[in-house]
């Protein structure tokens, strides 16, 4: 019992893990973070019920279970031996697609439900001059978050510390 409860606990920990390393390497994952924050701003800004504001959670949540599920797959079909590359080109192709498609219906969700109350948030940005001004602040530092290569990458080591020979 005791060893069982270990590995269900343990399973959280891999989880974790996963999701740190996709912060760590994965550019699109922490463009879609930084997405995500301005969308919860827009949500209270516009005043959304909780209801629409659990769709956009749950778009967001979508968008960022396919960009691991991308990555994972990058990973997995990454120098393939010359017999399956067109194979492990195509998976990877098709894994970039499903975050597409999913980006896509996300932003389908975001002007239904932010279309209808631009004034409302047009109202709530201009409101307070430190509104613009984070907004602003906070596009600069996401950037520099969003656009950051990790040491391992820059000295030309593999994720898991190999060395490129």
């Amino acid at each position: 019992m005791r060893s069982d409860l270990a590995r269900f606990a343990r399973g959280f920990v891999y989880a974790w893990n996963g999701i740190r390393a996709a912060v760590k390497e994965e550019r699109n994952f922490r463009f879609h973070l930084c997405a995500a924050f301005y969308a919860f701003v827009a949500a209270y800004w516009a005043g959304l019920s909780a209801v629409e504001t659990a769709l956009i959670a749950l778009c967001v949540a979508a968008v960022m279970a396919l960009e691991l599920m991308n990555s994972a797959v990058e990973r997995a079909v990454d120098k393939p031996d010359t017999t399956h590359w067109w194979t492990a080109g195509a998976a990877k192709d098709m894994a970039a697609g499903a975050v597409l498609v999913m980006a896509i219906g996300t932003v389908i969700v975001a002007v239904c439900l932010f279309g209808p109350r631009l004034g409302v948030l047009w109202a709530a940005f201009t409101a307070r001059w430190t509104r613009p001004v984070g907004i602003l602040l906070s596009l600069l530092i996401f950037s520099k978050f969003i656009f950051q290569s990790s040491n391992s990458t820059q000295k030309g080591e593999q994720p898991n510390g190999k060395t490129d020979s």
